[in-house]
């Protein structure tokens, strides 16, 4: 948004200073330049004029732009000694102009040369500079006319850039030829109708790179872009004419991060690891490809002669240095920066030369035998950039250095391709040398030259590797055909869950074992994770503690009732039911236990048998308690004594045991018949086992819970029917409370149980058995203990029978 802001100001400004001039010319005969920026510049007097465009820094500062006050001119941090080698080349190539007294004779050449600060908006500043002027106020003749600051601009470096400055110059046909932008696009003499460029442009440098990938035979290989339009144009050609021209596939297209982002940078080399591909082309900066370098321990490692962590055995003892990629790769003297390695510098030169050779060509115009209207030349004293462009388009002179300068219809130079090699040397150092070229000439077409005997492969057969569009599949994966794609190139798809590949060239992938899954790579089988209600997961860990807790709370009020077994209130109803409901709720609350742990036989046919007897034992209980109430009331009417001569210490025992031996001899039968076993069930989770109780006869089971149910239900009714008597404690509403508690937990335990999958239906038996035991412990017990406890005045017979308290 910035960036856009700000080329929107300084089209607003330039448009302003344009209009400015011509209204001028109708009224006065002066340009008032209306603002000067602040930039960072070379420069030099001359009867003409050329500008230049360089990268003299690396980072723009950004001034505040919130429009409150004037905004600042940016700053720019970090010299960039490559930018400013550029500039000189320029000034260099200008001198030797001058001095060349059959090139511009009787003409001295200046230059006006700006910094770009390698920011879009910094850029577009010194291009409205150099065709503006820096002179506040010029003197116009009185049809507006009269030499232009700049005839020409060299630069920018960048696509991006000279696509943003050159459709502005190309309005007032200012030629810019650039020495480094590439981008296919620029090509388009519609969009860009004075961009020239001595170096190749994309579409050639793809060809080059397809055609060497032809004669190496190689059709498989990645591809990394920058993430400009230098990038992306290459990638779209690149994609488009592979497959045609050699029916090739790409492995990988890679976007090279514009900021150093090392977890972006080591995804990238992860991938280049990982791909079958052994041929990479990268269309990047110099910069993009050092960040990129910086995660390769094989360049990295070599150029500063340490090791990544982990290093060498001995390394460090035998004063070896470890890598930290914080390496000052600039500090180092390498091939890759080798400043007589000039050829970037060399587009420069040959953009200067052909400016001077086009304005030489111009300057040689005989009168009445011109190009322009009327057959005129142009003149010195009344140069205009567009009589400049029409030479410039038919420039065509050969350097000092053998090489042919010229441009076609759309502005791009005649292309050629130095092919060099990177050679490591003995000593850890590098070196780069010509093995070839790649150039196109008028008569010959493209032609690819390569001495093989040159190329130094850095590989162990010093062979060139080989890169085919499928390499064979690793374990763990099978191929798979591409549609559409040669035969050749298929995927290399993992093997689903549950089947693995542990050979190459592997069509199907096979399904381990029943008890077995297929490993994190799927190239071997490996024991399924079992499951269960375990002591140690969270679940398990809550559950046991309430259990436990549950158990305490049964002996403290034992303990109590124990202490106090001779107050009314304990003694009323037959305080040894009391004690043998707190033991079985004890028991109720343990049994719990033998449903979390990994199952076994047995605890699988312990845990219902304990739970079925437990709860039968509690239950029973509660309906002697209840008809021992109903017996008591009866006979304290008229005629009624009779009727406890049927509920007595012994009856009471006895129907107790009676119950509950009905419940274990169902739990016999059932145990003997088709009894709980552990079972290994895989249905839940196909990656997993869970271990399970199932409980062999579903009859059983449910006789067993039915049981259960009939005498809850009984009591529950019994002690409806008693809940009016007179007493001021009626035990008989506690009872059909704590029932009701109970009965409503088991009949919403049922869907639960059945719909819970695994051990979640373990933790919903256990849960469903802690909040029945809880909800009997707590509605019998708990008021008597709140009376015992904190009420004693109540604890008394006549309170009891509710005839008030003792005095």
């Amino acid at each position: 948004m910035r960036t856009f802001l700000d080329t929107s100001l300084l089209s607003l400004m330039l448009f302003s200073c344009l209009n400015f001039a011509v209204s001028s010319s109708l009224y006065s005969s002066t340009c008032q330049l209306q603002k000067q920026f602040d930039l960072n510049g070379m420069h030099k007097t001359g009867d003409v004029s050329l500008g230049g465009i360089f990268r003299f820094h690396f980072f723009p500062g950004y001034p505040d732009l919130s429009f409150t006050s004037e905004p600042q001119h940016p700053t720019c941090y970090r010299f960039s000694v490559v930018g400013f080698r550029q500039a000189q080349t320029m000034a260099f190539a200008i001198d030797e102009i001058n001095r060349n007294s059959n090139l511009l004779p009787n003409v001295t050449l200046g230059y006006s040369l700006y910094d770009n600060c390698a920011q879009l908006g910094t850029a577009f500043r010194a291009a409205m500079t150099l065709v503006s002027g820096k002179e506040e106020q010029v003197t116009l003749e009185e049809n507006c006319v009269g030499t232009p600051p700049v005839l020409g601009i060299v630069g920018d470096a960048s696509s991006t850039r000279s696509i943003a400055i050159s459709p502005v110059l190309g309005s007032y046909r200012v030629p810019l030829v650039s020495y480094f932008a590439t981008c296919s696009c620029l090509s388009d003499r519609q969009r860009f109708p004075s961009f020239f460029r001595t170096i190749p442009s994309d579409a050639f440098q793809v060809n080059a790179m397809i055609q060497i990938l032809k004669h190496f035979g190689w059709t498989w290989t990645g591809l990394l872009i920058n993430d400009n339009d230098y990038g992306f144009h290459a990638a779209r050609s690149f994609h488009s004419d592979l497959g045609p021209a050699g029916g090739g596939c790409l492995a990988y297209t890679e976007i090279l991060p514009l900021v150093y982002d090392p977890a972006e940078l080591k995804r990238i080399v992860d991938v280049i690891r990982k791909s079958t591909a052994r041929v990479v082309i990268v269309f990047a900066s110099q910069r993009r490809i050092l960040n990129l370098m910086k995660e390769v321990n094989q360049f990295w490692e070599h150029i500063f002669q340490c090791r990544f962590a982990p290093p060498p055995a001995g390394w460090v003892d035998s004063g070896g240095e470890l890598c930290t990629g914080q390496e000052d790769i600039e500090n180092v003297e390498t091939d890759f920066l080798d400043v007589s390695n000039l050829r970037l510098e060399y587009n420069v030169y040959k953009a200067v030369y052909a400016l001077a050779y086009a304005l030489d060509d111009m300057l040689q115009c005989e009168p009445g035998r011109g190009p322009f209207s009327n057959n005129t030349c142009a003149h010195l004293q009344r140069l205009e950039p567009w009589q400049l462009m029409h030479y410039l388009e038919k420039v065509n002179f050969t350097t000092t250095f053998g090489d042919q300068v010229s441009f076609d219809e759309n502005g791009d130079a005649l292309p050629v391709y130095d092919i060099i090699n990177w050679v490591w040397l003995p000593d850890g150092t590098s070196k780069v040398q010509r093995v070839g070229e790649f150039k196109r000439s008028a008569f010959k077409g493209e032609k690819l030259t390569l001495d093989e005997d040159k190329i130094f492969w850095n590989f162990e057969s010093k062979q060139p590797p080989r890169s085919v569009c499928s390499e064979s599949c690793p374990p763990g994966t099978r191929m798979a055909r591409k549609k559409g794609e040669p035969e050749c190139c298929f995927d290399c798809v993992p093997c689903s869950e549950g089947k693995i590949s542990n050979t190459t060239d592997s069509m199907e992938c096979t399904s381990c074992p029943e008890d077995f899954w297929s490993s994190p790579q799927h190239d071997h089988c490996v024991p399924k994770k079992t499951e269960f209600l375990s002591y140690h997961e969270p679940l398990g860990i809550c559950l046991t503690t309430t259990s436990l807790l549950g158990t305490c709370i049964c002996v403290v009020v034992l303990g109590i009732f124990i202490h106090h077994h001779s107050t009314p209130i304990v003694r009323a109803n037959n305080s040894e039911l009391s004690f043998l409901l707190l033991v079985s709720l004890k028991f109720c609350f343990l049994c719990s236990l033998l449903f979390i742990g990994r199952p076994r036989l047995w605890t699988c046919q312990l845990r219902h048998a304990a739970f079925g007897i437990s709860f039968v034992l509690c239950v029973s209980c509660i309906l002697v308690k209840t008809m021992v109430v109903l017996a008591v009331f009866k006979a304290s009417k008229p005629g009624g004594e009779s009727s406890l001569k049927w509920f007595g210490a012994v009856q009471q025992r006895g129907t107790v045991l009676v119950l509950t031996s009905v419940q274990a001899a169902i739990c016999t039968v059932w145990l003997v018949s088709a009894s709980p076993v552990p079972h290994k069930n895989s249905q839940y989770h196909s990656g997993k086992i869970v271990y399970e109780c199932v409980v062999g006869s579903t009859v059983g089971f449910a006789v067993l819970l039915g049981y259960i149910g009939l005498l809850a239900v009984l009591s529950c009714l019994l002690a409806f029917l008693a809940r009016n008597l007179p007493d001021s404690f009626n035990e008989a509403k506690l009872i059909t409370f704590s029932m009701l508690i109970f009965c409503a937990v088991w009949v919403a335990f049922v869907p639960a149980y059945i719909s819970s999958p695994g051990n979640y239906a373990d933790a919903v038996e256990v849960f469903a058995i802690l909040a029945s035991s809880f909800g009997l412990l707590v509605a019998l017990f708990g008021p008597k203990c709140y009376i015992i406890l904190f009420r004693p005045e109540r604890n008394t017979k006549k309170a009891i029978m509710g005839r008030g308290t003792d005095t």
